[in-house]
């Protein structure tokens, strides 16, 4: 709905959201464990398959994003672990195989994905959610923040390996639910009985992804940070872009990440 601008560029595909739920219900004000837990079951086959997916970690939960043209594949690699459901006004209907068979060809064992560079700034960031009644009282804030506040992007060549700070700012309102992204020092401008964290208050450090802008054509790019840091059971938060992914993890564990990344590049030289 959006008028046409020579300012705005458009990904010609559809895109489908799909969000991994636990016994058929979705979690309520409870924050998400990240990408961790769905990198075997849904990132790494969905990969292996050719599919490329959209990664976006909330306060409350994960959604990961597919086109609409691999419906059939995502139905087919993932129904030997879920139930599948697909939402008709308002109530969720099983999925079977057989609805979206229609022109589907096991895709054929996939190259060794490309691994991209990775960068860890020093920014800290913390992720929050506010509660909806309550945006009004912060929404000039935001808006300074979101359009106003920010530096012109750096270029970042793929052998910058270390920054000392980034700009980075996530705000996504999902159902109803907010959540927010943002540096410790950006959070300090918002009046602090009106952003909610976890009662530990945890701050997190970032793993970047790619050196030059990623698209969305290539598979494999979650899946790079993903599968390592489920091997090692360290949660993480993941939002995809077109330009960069980004990986936020509990700043106490950013070195063993760091580690774990780097170790991955070198055996897979």
């Amino acid at each position: 709905e959006l008028p046409p601008s020579e300012f705005m560029q458009v990904a010609d595909s559809t895109w489908l959201v799909l969000s991994v739920v636990s016994n058929g219900r979705a979690p309520s004000g409870c924050q998400a464990t990240g990408v961790t837990k769905i990198a075997r079951s849904v990132i790494a086959p969905l990969a292996e398959h050719h599919v490329s997916v959209l990664m976006l970690s909330t306060y409350q939960t994960d959604f990961i994003l597919v086109r609409e043209r691999d419906l059939p594949v995502v139905i087919h690699t993932l129904a030997g672990e879920f139930d599948i459901y697909k939402e008709e006004s308002g109530e969720c209907v099983p999925v079977t195989c057989d609805e979206v068979s229609n022109g589907f060809l096991k895709p054929k064992p996939a190259a060794s994905p490309t691994l991209h560079p990775v960068q860890s700034p020093q920014t800290r960031f913390c992720v929050l959610t506010v509660a909806p009644d309550t945006l009004p009282a912060i929404a000039t804030m935001l808006i300074d923040v979101l359009f106003y506040s920010h530096s012109p992007p750096r270029e970042a060549g793929a052998g910058s390996q270390d920054l000392d700070s980034i700009t980075f700012f996530s705000f996504s309102l999902i159902e109803g639910y907010i959540s927010i992204v943002m540096d410790a020092e950006t959070q300090k401008r918002f009046p602090s009985d009106l952003l909610l964290t976890s009662s530990t208050g945890e701050l997190w450090r970032m793993v970047r992804i790619g050196g030059q802008p990623l698209g969305f054509d290539e598979c494999g790019i979650v899946a790079q940070i993903a599968e390592p840091l489920a091997a090692a059971d360290i949660s993480a938060y993941y939002i995809s872009t077109f330009n960069f992914d980004h990986a936020l993890v509990p700043e106490e564990g950013i070195a063993e990440v760091i580690q774990l990344l780097q170790q991955r590049q070198e055996s897979s030289r």
